[in-house]
């Protein structure tokens, strides 16, 4: 069996359209799909459907933040593989069973879809959000044929359920943690380019940092509970070559440039983060207007 875990929070106006993308779908397992998230009027949507589709649950979290309503979903899910992803994103019409037959090999853990950016890229932060986006698909694509480590796409993965690990309610990046607790239980991480998983991404600058400092700030905090090396701006720089390739003219080239000084930009704002293990989620998150 199946379960679909879409956690969301204050997202009335995009849950149904994440919830419809699956249950539209020609799925071939027998599936549940559940519903979190901790504000009424989200709650309420998907309500409607769950009148409609008896397979839809949901369950109202505390509002800690997503990995306490993680933690929720998957003590309440009955399948043995777990589809994760968000309530502000859409997927591929094929996305769920071109990742569930995967499992099919006992080696595999985890499948990340592919992230797809819904944002025009005629503008300084749809062009970045398709840059970043090709990238990242670019070069999970190579690490699969080199046999090397993937970290799975928060926006869709599916898991094992016995892998699961329970989350610290604090944590700023899930898929990395996740991914990182699947590669030292001896398992690999499957990816699957056409399982396409369809996002909004920021379109101001304040929501860029807000969203980037999350992730690849969350990877820091990775590696201080894991004790190990995780991304820093030394590692990442080291790719930068390969952005070029995406520029199509003079303006194009400046976005670029831009890119490159933003996310310096910002791994300056994350290493003046001290400390941020004993913060709360609430106190670390920091809601994206612009993607909903």
């Amino acid at each position: 069996m199946i379960s679909i875990v879409i956690t969301s929070f204050r997202e009335p106006k995009t849950i149904g359209k994440a919830i419809e993308s699956f249950i539209f779908q020609d799925i071939k397992e027998k599936y549940e799909l559940i519903v979190v998230a901790p504000d009424e009027k989200t709650l309420d949507v998907a309500r409607k459907y769950a009148k409609k589709h008896k397979q839809i649950k949901i369950f109202k979290d505390p509002g800690k933040g997503k990995p306490a309503a993680l933690n929720l979903a998957v003590s309440k899910a009955k399948g043995d593989i777990l589809v994760l992803t968000d309530g502000d994103v859409y997927v591929d019409k094929n996305a769920l069973n071109l990742m569930v037959e995967k499992f099919k090999n006992k080696e595999i853990g985890a499948v990340s879809g592919n992230p797809v950016s819904l944002n025009p890229k005629n503008d300084r932060y749809g062009f970045w959000a398709f840059v970043l986006t090709n990238v990242a698909n670019e070069i999970r694509i190579e690490n699969q044929k080199k046999d090397s480590k993937i970290i799975c796409s928060g926006y869709l993965f599916a898991i094992r359920k016995e892998l699961f690990p329970r989350l610290p309610e604090n944590l700023l990046s899930e898929d990395g943690y996740i991914s990182e607790i699947i590669y030292e239980k001896g398992y690999k991480i499957e990816y699957a380019p056409d399982a396409k998983v369809y996002v909004k991404y920021p379109t101001n600058f304040s929501d860029w940092i807000k969203q980037k400092k999350r992730s690849a700030g969350g990877y820091n905090q990775i590696g201080k509970i894991l004790g190990k090396q995780m991304r820093s701006f030394s590692s990442e720089s080291s790719g930068a070559f390969r952005l070029f390739k995406y520029v199509s003219g003079i303006r194009q080239l400046i976005w670029l440039f831009e890119l490159l000084i933003a996310r310096f930009y910002l791994w300056i704002l994350i290493y003046l983060d001290i400390s941020i293990k004993n913060k709360t989620q609430k106190e670390l998150w920091q809601r994206v207007e612009s993607t909903k």
